[in-house]
């Protein structure tokens, strides 16, 4: 975990997404059980049946391929989401039953709560129709349906699509698996910026630049990409289109420059400059001028990150002696203190509702960890037990967080629930650190 000084000194799988086709049940969003852990329910779970070739003609071994790939890509999905966990098929089940497929009473007695049925048909010769159906396992009643197309080659994202159909019928909300991850990754001395789908598919470098990129950040429209690069020797604001080419210049100023963060409503950015002598927080539009100066403090403040809503901003600084999280209005006003468990926390973000503060913290064991607490910071906790972990950052639907850590020795992507719950590694290869979560397309 790098302190404050040293970050201020050193300051996933194809193509554009296709046209699609769908259709559905009218009904209202279905209910799901909810525990008291952070507002997460405890996970729901869901079978996705093997699809199914429905179609006249007969089909290649690559269409069976792209049937098996389109099936895991919506497993994965499902079991990704925080509120649902994935229910494998059972083999013992089904040699003791004498079962050659599994029906929506088997999938009830393996404990599936919900099933995904899937059929495909292969139109042309480029495109890849598919077919949902949202059963309910308990009452064998089929609550839902919808159809997906899309050209072959974009299988990956036909997957994606289909399990957003299934999260928005079931929750009433939009799905992340279109969404986007941005991160650094060592290439040799440099860091250069690389993006990913949201489960490190897809990796696609942005940025050649040969020096030191850090803190990328995507912009509410999902158009820019901002970070802080030292490409013309010391660090500067710098943008550069999500979907690739040249970077540009934002902003340059005496001494240090770090931690852009992009308000919501993509007009502004909050960053960390120490051009009068000290380290603070000020605000820029977006051809780099300064708007306002938020903090006026011997001590250091940095890491400013927006409320969901804008009104507000959590920012770390030492004030009190070592660096603990703060709120303050988004002028600057009514300062506030909010962390005291934890010796040193930073790096704070906004869960989705603006209810909660997650942040790094040193835990009595001496490791950084990521920890939450509520805004008036009640209900500390440990989110994180492994490693050293930092740079968290939330999803856009707010129940997951993408982060980095060390668990696995040099520093890779890692995504998680809010609760700490289904950690899973996104990037397999480099040293991969200042993740950042896109919104959705």
């Amino acid at each position: 975990m790098k302190r404050i000084l040293i970050v201020l000194a050193a300051a996933v799988l194809i193509s554009a997404i296709a046209q699609t086709a769908d259709a559905q049940f009218e009904g209202e969003v279905r209910e799901i059980r909810m525990d008291t852990i952070m507002g997460i329910p405890e996970p729901t779970k869901v079978g996705v049946d093997e699809m199914r070739y429905i179609g006249l003609d007969y089909i290649t071994g690559n269409d069976s391929l792209y049937m098996n790939y389109v099936t895991q890509i919506v497993q994965w999905d499902l079991d990704f989401h925080a509120e649902y966990e994935l229910v494998r098929v059972d083999s013992f089940f089904m040699q003791v039953y004498g079962l050659t497929e599994v029906d929506v009473e088997g999938w009830k007695r393996m404990g599936a709560a919900l099933l995904v049925k899937l059929e495909a048909e292969f139109p042309g010769t480029k495109m890849m129709r598919v077919r949902w159906q949202l059963w309910d396992a308990e009452s064998e009643e089929l609550f839902a349906r919808g159809v997906q197309e899309r050209p072959r080659a974009e299988w990956r994202d036909l997957g994606h699509e289909i399990a957003n159909d299934l999260v928005y019928n079931l929750t009433g909300d939009q799905g992340i698996f279109l969404s986007k991850i941005v991160y650094c990754k060592r290439m040799g001395r440099a860091k250069e910026v690389f993006t990913a789908d949201y489960d490190g598919s897809n990796e696609q470098q942005l940025t050649t630049t040969g020096t030191l990129n850090l803190s990328p950040t995507f912009s509410p429209d999902r158009r820019w990409i901002f970070f802080i690069s030292y490409l013309d020797g010391r660090p500067s604001l710098y943008r550069i289109p999500a979907d690739g080419g040249d970077a540009h210049q934002v902003a340059k100023y005496d001494g240090i420059m770090a931690a852009p963060s992009v308000s919501p409503d993509g007009n502004k950015i909050a960053c960390v400059l120490t051009k009068d002598g000290n380290s603070e927080i000020y605000v820029l539009d977006l051809q780099g001028n300064i708007i306002k100066r938020l903090t006026r403090h011997w001590a250091i403040d940095t890491a400013p990150c927006w409320s969901p809503d804008g009104s507000m901003m959590a920012f770390a600084s030492d004030r009190s002696g070592a660096p603990q999280i703060y709120t303050m209005d988004s002028d600057g006003l009514n300062v506030r203190r909010v962390t005291y468990k934890g010796g040193y926390n930073d790096s704070p973000i906004w869960s989705g509702k603006g209810d909660r503060l997650t942040f790094v913290s040193r835990t009595p064991r001496g490791r950084f960890d990521l920890a939450s607490c509520d805004t008036s910071g009640a209900d500390y906790r440990i989110l994180t037990e492994v490693g050293q972990n930092e740079n968290p950052h939330f999803s856009p639907d707010g129940k997951h967080i993408i982060f980095s850590s060390t668990r696995l020795g040099q520093a890779s992507i890692f995504t998680m629930d809010i609760t700490g719950r289904n950690q899973r590694r996104a990037t397999n290869s480099g040293d991969c650190s200042n993740p950042s979560w896109g919104p959705n397309p």
